[in-house]
């Protein structure tokens, strides 16, 4: 069983193990750490020019979604500390299918972050001269701009290298600056800078209700709240998970959602009215590279702009680098589960994934190209995360059903009710992403089919011992579940046709999660099957000490 000392484990290892040196404030600061990224930067000023003033129910919209899949990734990451933990969950609960499809969405999500925060370094950068030539004006890179990218991603990987103990280091360092910055700014714009008739003079919600609902998914509010999951992702090296895991969680996303929601409340109230006479839609202070940076400029803080110039180099840093250390634990994971090359799950002498974070600078590179835009990207990501995250609530239900008598450190109140509730959630928030970013998103599917279940199919066709068992009888919701999504998504009226209007939709996509939700723990495999997919990983990730 997982040991639940507080020195990290010393034995032996060998050349597939991961080794225990985190503790709770390791754990909860790179969750925290991950969730004030760019997001901070930019969030406040997409959300109010999608929204106006309404954008703050669009952040506490978001905030109550994000907490409530965290309460189900805390009781699951409590009842099993396995590094790459959202890419398990569904394997535990529906075998090799359902495993493969959600561990894909869950490397897809975690690949593509760092591309994200380097995206909005360089964007944020253009305050410098001599970062001026990194982009052209419709913000795609230019050479040069690319040529940056690829080193700040080397960077990411190369701290990576010095070990989980030195990241954890690191990162806690970078966390503290950029927690104190963005509170540092609530409090000195606010200060003088508060005019209330911000929140009514050009109208509240002048978007109305579909406004508010878009903002969520599209200006990256949820973008922003993400990131909670990255201490589940490291409780193969973290000290006590099962007690510090359900902490650090819902720690960071309480932490999180204060400071956004404060944020996005200090931006609209500070602003002169000259910025946004012509509508939130039209909001404008010209010739000032950067939301934040240049609202101090505008409100006569200069000196304030200088430091936060420097934190759009910091806070995005550190989130990319905590995200490329989840993406080398998630295709650790994927290996472990039989979906992917065992030398995924290779680590050097200081328990590295080695080659786990090789593949993770590759793809960042690769994201460079196709997604020229910050937004874009973002956008992309957040239906890819919340896709990953959709997974947990159908293995949350499987498991209160199969494994009743599990040891559970955190057990979530109401979860029979807050779990599917959450599954329709997170399908809300892939909804509203938009049709236009829903087709992309199923292409990179059919993409992860094609590379996993390619190599899956391999391994079961020429017997490798730890192919996987890919239980299409449990996973029989699925192609239903993804191409429904689909369909109501271009029929809808984010994107789509329009043929099922507003608030009809939102009644389709939670009638249309529940069945699937009640469906796929209807067909889960038996009590036992699932003890045994269980037993097979957490014994290679956490051996006895």
């Amino acid at each position: 069983m997982v040991s639940t000392e507080q020195t990290p484990v010393r034995e032996a290892r060998g050349p597939s193990d991961l080794r225990r040196d985190v503790g709770l404030i390791g754990l909860m600061w790179a969750s925290v750490g991950s969730i004030i990224g760019s997001g901070w930067l930019y969030g406040a000023e997409k959300a109010v020019v999608a929204a106006g003033p309404a954008a703050i129910i669009s952040w506490v919209i978001g905030a109550v979604a994000i907490v409530l899949l965290a309460l189900v990734h805390a009781e699951l990451g409590g009842m099993f500390p396995v590094a790459g933990g959202t890419a398990r969950y569904p394997h535990y609960a529906f075998g090799g299918l359902a495993g493969l499809s959600f561990g894909w969405f869950s490397w897809l999500q975690a690949a593509t972050v760092a591309p994200i925060e380097v995206e909005a370094m360089i964007g944020y950068a253009g305050h410098w001269s001599w970062a001026q030539g990194l982009q052209h004006k419709d913000q795609t890179l230019t050479p040069s701009g690319l040529l940056t990218a690829v080193v700040l991603m080397a960077v990411f990987v190369a701290v990576n290298f010095f070990g989980v103990r030195a990241l954890a280091h690191t990162n806690s360092a970078a966390t503290w600056w950029k927690i104190a910055v963005p509170l540092g700014a609530i409090f000195v714009i606010a200060v003088g800078n508060f005019h209330p008739a911000n929140f009514h003079s050009e109208g509240f919600a002048p978007f109305g209700a579909k406004g508010v609902l878009s903002a969520i998914s599209e200006s990256g509010i949820i973008f922003a709240l993400l990131g909670f999951e990255q201490a589940i992702q490291l409780a193969g090296e973290s000290r006590n998970p099962r007690r510090d895991l359900p902490r650090a969680t819902l720690g960071s996303v309480a932490i999180g959602a204060v400071i956004y929601v404060a944020l996005q409340v200090v931006f609209i109230a500070a602003l002169p009215h000259s910025a946004f006479a012509k509508g939130w839609a039209h909001l404008d202070y010209p010739g000032i590279s950067g939301p934040w940076a240049g609202l101090a400029t505008v409100v006569g803080l200069g000196w304030l702009a200088v430091i936060l110039y420097a934190d759009a180099v910091i806070s995005p840093g550190g989130t990319g680098l905590i995200y490329t250390t989840a993406t080398s634990r998630v295709s650790y994971g994927l290996a472990k589960n039989g979906y992917a090359p065992k030398l995924l799950t290779r680590t050097d002498r200081r328990g590295v994934p080695w080659f786990g974070l090789i593949v993770s600078f590759m793809t960042g590179v690769v994201c460079f190209l196709p997604f020229p835009s910050w937004q874009e990207l973002v956008g992309f990501i957040t239906s890819a995360s919340v896709l990953m995250y959709a997974g947990a609530p159908l293995a949350y239900g499987v498991f209160a059903q199969r494994l009743p008598g599990h040891e559970r450190p955190y057990r979530l109140p109401a979860g029979r009710v807050v779990a599917p509730l959450s599954f329709v959630v997170a399908n809300l928030i892939i909804y509203w992403s938009g049709w236009d970013t829903l087709w992309r998103l199923g292409v990179a599917v059919v993409l992860g089919y094609l590379l996993l279940g390619g190599y899956a199919w391999w391994a079961n066709a020429t017997h490798q011992p730890d192919a996987p068992r890919m239980d299409f009888r449990a996973a029989q919701w699925l192609p239903v579940y993804l191409l429904g999504m689909g369909v109501i998504s271009a029929q809808g009226s984010f994107g789509g046709t329009g043929n099922i209007g507003l608030w009809w939709d939102i009644l389709v996509v939670a009638a249309f999660s529940l069945v699937i939700y009640y469906w796929a723990r209807a067909t889960a495999p038996r009590p036992e099957e699932i003890e045994r997919s269980i037993e097979e990983v957490v014994v290679t990730d956490a051996p006895a000490h």
